[in-house]
């Protein structure tokens, strides 16, 4: 099954397997498998062709895949030209929601450990 070309994996409960799509996590896959009235741990090749499209159209209604990916990066765009304190943060690659950096923004920063350690170099044995 092919939703918004992304495939949907076929052994995973369906509520599971909708969250492969960008822009789809748990509750709204609950929310859209409650819509159209199909159980949530059905899996996806046992569907009937008429299901699959209620799903696909449920599924469409929403805001998905590129054009999110696109709206999200146009916000970040904008907050960088209007020079917005969250634009600047993003800009220079630190957190952007008021997390602290003294520690603990290693995946941001991309792990740069940058303290010193023991201040003695280690003797080389020669």
């Amino acid at each position: 099954m092919r939703i918004a070309g992304i495939t949907i994996p076929d052994n995973k409960h369906l509520f599971v397997a909708l969250t492969a799509i960008y822009g789809i996590g748990k509750t709204r896959a609950k929310n859209i498998l409650a819509e159209t009235g199909v159980s949530e741990s059905t899996q996806a090749k046992d569907l009937s062709p008429e299901k699959e499209q209620e799903i696909r159209k449920a599924v469409e209604s929403f805001n998905i895949e590129g054009d999110l990916r696109r709206e999200i990066s146009g916000n970040v765009k904008r907050l960088k030209d209007v020079k917005a304190f969250r634009g600047i943060r993003h800009m220079k690659g630190l957190p952007v929601r008021g997390q602290r950096t003294k520690t603990n923004s290693r995946t941001v920063r991309g792990n740069v450990r940058k303290t010193m350690g023991s201040g003695r170099r280690k003797l080389e044995k020669t």
